[in-house]
């Protein structure tokens, strides 16, 4: 069977499944005994919620919750269930406790969104890359017993490789020395595994393994649902959360936008100010040396008059031929006293002008002076508003829309971590393509999911899990491979992850 058929025949099971899920009674609403908050997540919030009766729900449901006295629902995703209680997050606060909320699950659109991606990948296998996919017919083709063993024959291939060993913490440590060096050699990594609890546990170990790389987990690594466990490994699992990290990115990006924001109205602000301050300066100078060339005219005069003054003073005592020649240019006692008339008659208009410059020069100076801490202040925001790349570049920045991208959040984290189930049904996985695909616990993982995970990997496949899960030729190879049918919808068996 190629792989194009295998997914056509999972979707159809799929949406067999959906169809079921009526009369299995799965979406009938449920009644809780109480619903207490036991974290928060970014702008999600995390309740355990108390059921009277064992519920058939299993984890990565969508479900809607009514609040009791009309109270607006909200819509919920559950993240673990056990016996009588849900680990559900939910987008609106219910309070720190509640009571009597009623839980609307989506277990027949569940089905149907899986069924849907798994069918897109059968009719437009140009839009996936399923490559690496191809590898896993032998283990996922209910109908090719026999290649069970030529799959484990060529296990170390490059494109898939598998880890079988019964005690996780030794295939655990194989997985994190892989994720290291994918992480160096700077590959995105998908890695699943079958329950929250085990991804919670796996992604706390993956996490001390990078810290003891001397690589920042915080940035690389991001748990895609709200982390059921407060820590593992020694490690807080919250702030690897990714609605807590986008929440936290978002939040200091509106934060700098606000900051910006308010460093270029002040620039706009002090802008025309300083325009108007220096057109002022320009102007004083202007005014100052139109007062000095009449206060060097007026000096010019004064002077004239005193040398007149002291030469009619002297008239007498000058010796005759200076005389003489003082009268051959026109000037002697009488026209003296006419050249001082003339030059004293030139005074009072000037001495006006001048009065009329001082009281101009008086007027701008006051309005040309800059305070001494705003010309420093304006420099440093020029030189913010230079550096972001001018104030066409901040205009545009400052009107970029406010929401918030998750697809380009997700895709600068090197590590996901999260469930199969998320996978096929979230549709943002629908957009997404990682490099290296590593499952945990495979045999555990409903073949379905598994196949549509792999449909995102470009390069590579890495399966483990516990060598005597593995499906043995003799066995109903289709009970196997459809194991999500008893295992999804059965009660909750022990987590087999590293505490």
């Amino acid at each position: 069977m190629k792989l194009p058929e295998l997914l056509s025949q999972f979707a159809k099971q799929l949406a067999d499944e959906k169809g079921m899920a009526a009369s299995r009674g799965l979406d009938a609403p449920l009644e809780t005994m109480g619903a207490k908050q036991i974290g928060t997540s970014g702008t999600l919030y995390l309740y355990a919620l108390s059921i009277p009766q064992t519920s058939s729900l299993f984890e990565d449901i969508a479900l809607t919750l009514v609040p009791p006295n009309h109270v607006d629902p909200t819509e919920g995703l559950v993240l673990r269930r056990t016996t009588y209680e849900l680990v559900v997050q939910t987008q609106e606060s219910l309070g720190q406790a509640a009571s009597d909320t009623t839980l609307v699950p989506d277990v027949a659109g569940f089905f149907e969104t899986a069924s849907q991606r798994l069918a897109d990948m059968a009719a437009s296998p140009e839009s996936y890359t399923l490559g690496p996919a191809e590898r896993l017919l032998p283990w996922l083709d209910p109908h090719q017993e026999a290649g069970y063993v030529e799959a484990r024959e060529k296990a170390s291939a490059a494109v898939l490789t598998t880890i079988w060993h019964d005690d996780p913490s030794v295939r655990w440590a194989k997985l994190a020395t892989l994720i290291v060096d994918f992480v160096r050699q700077n590959k995105r990594i998908l890695l699943l595994a079958p329950d929250p609890q085990t991804v919670d546990e796996l992604m706390g170990f993956v996490a001390n393994a990078l810290r003891i790389g001397a690589l920042p987990y915080k940035s690389l690594l991001s748990r895609y649902e709200v982390p059921v466990l407060s820590d593992a490994s020694g490690i807080p699992l919250p702030e690897l959360g990714f609605e807590a990290q986008m929440y936290g990115f978002f939040a200091k990006s509106r934060a700098n936008k606000d900051a910006l924001r308010t460093q270029y109205n002040r620039f706009r602000e002090l802008t025309p100010i300083l325009a108007y301050k220096s057109q002022k300066q320009h102007d004083l100078n202007e005014v100052k040396l139109l007062e000095w060339r009449l206060l060097a005219q007026l000096s010019e005069y004064q002077g004239k008059i005193k040398d007149i003054d002291k030469t009619v003073e002297e008239y007498e005592a000058i010796p005759i031929w200076k005389r003489l020649a003082m009268q051959a240019v026109g000037k002697n006692s009488e026209t003296l006293g006419e050249y001082r008339a003339l030059y004293k008659g030139k005074i009072p208009p000037l001495m006006q002008e001048i009065e009329i410059a001082q009281a101009r020069i008086r007027d701008l100076a006051s309005e040309a002076t800059v305070p001494k801490e705003m010309r420093p202040e304006y420099d440093v925001l020029k030189e913010e508003i230079v550096r972001l790349g001018g104030t066409p570049k901040i205009r545009e920045l400052l009107a970029a829309g406010e929401k918030a991208n998750r697809q380009a959040f997700l895709q600068n984290k090197r590590v996901v971590v999260t469930t199969p189930g998320r996978v096929v049904t979230d549709p943002l996985f629908r957009r997404m393509r990682f490099d290296t695909l590593i499952v945990e616990d495979a045999p555990r993982i409903p073949a379905p999911f598994l196949l549509g995970a792999a449909g995102l990997i470009r390069e590579r496949i890495v399966m483990s899990g516990k060598s005597q899960d593995l499906f043995q030729p003799g066995e109903d190879a289709a009970a196997s491979v459809m194991c999500w049918r008893q295992q999804c919808l059965a009660p909750p068996s022990p987590s087999s992850g590293i505490a």
